[in-house]
């Protein structure tokens, strides 16, 4: 079968955001991910797909033919969950022949232990089960994937980029699935009429010879590839300097934003954008080129308004509670002075007093 050749990812028309967020991601999966979000027909999915021209080489552990674990080095690969995805599809789960036939139990690899050390695309994220993403996201942040059959359990690493796309039109994401994409996309239509129409040219010129169309762009792919594989080297070795960290902290508080998640995938993005201009240390200008994408929808007016109402509660409860304890202090120090003594001064005699009084001249 003819090999499907994608587009190229930098015959893309505009949408600088969308490439900045996906070569990103590539270079720092710390990040978190990438959530696309765009109506249909705007590239979201064929820039995806284009970043198999960039993808930097890793290394990963297999086995040769005598079954012996060896490392190898390869490109990343692109992995493609489709919408109608079984949770064992994605986990893992029983080798159904193998228990039929030899009644036994086989556990299998999912798409999520595939995916490890590549990129895991989903299209339609908002249409997916909600069990089998969260199931995804959780492998995101754990990094590792835990699958147990009755008593047969299996542990696989699964470290990858996670980059999810949808439309707005078709529904949307719960806030906690949104919160754990570190970027977030808005892929509009463009609006310039010669852009549109740079569109249509393309796409034209490269469904009627798409070797001939992408081996235009051949020279700045694989400089573009060879720039992402630099700074994933240099990126652990990139800090953020402390006015920049204070500045994004007062930004994100200023914007009374909740989730942590927001600083994190801020600074991770800012240390990659760093590293992609082969720089040592992120400063504010790398906060500013990504705060968008970092902070985009992470407000949250059901936040603000259940916070508000937790502070008014517990207003009136430390009110309670200091004004009780103020009027038991006062209380406690009345008691110490009887009205009369508070107005004489004269401190009357105790019980001791009364017991060794003078007698000598009683009869």
């Amino acid at each position: 079968m003819d090999e499907v050749l994608p587009y190229p990812f930098l015959a893309i028309v505009g949408q600088a955001e969308l490439k900045m967020a996906l070569v990103l991601a590539l270079i720092n999966p710390q990040i978190g991910g990438v959530l696309l979000i765009g109506p249909y027909g705007v590239g979201k999915t064929t820039a995806v797909r284009g970043l198999l021209d960039v993808m930097p080489t890793v290394e990963v552990e297999e086995t040769d033919e005598a079954g012996n674990p060896v490392k190898r080095r390869r490109p990343m690969r692109l992995i493609e969950l489709p919408l109608n995805a079984r949770m064992e599809d994605v986990v893992g789960g029983i080798n159904e022949r193998v228990a039929l036939e030899q009644q036994r139990v086989l556990l299998e690899e999912g798409v999520l232990a595939r995916a490890h050390r590549n990129v895991l695309y989903i299209d339609e994220v908002n249409l997916l089960d909600a069990r089998v993403v969260d199931a995804i996201l959780d492998a995101a942040a754990q990094g590792r994937t835990f699958v147990r059959r009755g008593p047969v359990t299996r542990l696989y690493p699964s470290q990858f980029v996670l980059i999810g796309s949808m439309n707005p039109q078709e529904g949307t994401l719960r806030p906690q699935i949104l919160d754990r994409f570190g970027l977030r996309v808005w892929v509009a239509p463009l609006m310039d009429p010669d852009q549109r129409l740079e569109i249509y040219r393309r796409a034209r010129r490269f469904r009627e010879d798409p070797e001939t169309f992408r081996a235009g762009y051949a020279d700045e792919t694989a400089k573009l590839k060879q720039e992402i594989a630099a700074a994933r080297e240099i990126l652990p070795h990139v800090t953020i300097d402390g006015e920049a960290e204070r500045f994004a902290i007062d930004c994100i508080q200023r914007l009374a934003i909740p989730s942590h998640r927001a600083e994190i995938a801020l600074f991770e993005a800012a240390r990659a954008r760093a590293a992609a201009d082969f720089r040592l240390s992120a400063t504010i200008e790398d906060i500013r080129r990504v705060a968008l994408l970092a902070l985009r929808q992470r407000r949250s007016v059901q936040i603000d308004e259940y916070a508000a109402t937790v502070a008014l509660e517990d207003n009136a409860i430390d009110q309670v509670i200091n004004g009780n304890g103020d009027a038991m202090r006062r209380r406690r120090s009345s008691r110490k002075k009887s009205p009369s003594t508070r107005a004489s001064g004269v401190t009357p005699p105790t019980p001791a007093d009364g017991t060794h009084q003078d007698r000598s001249s009683d009869p």
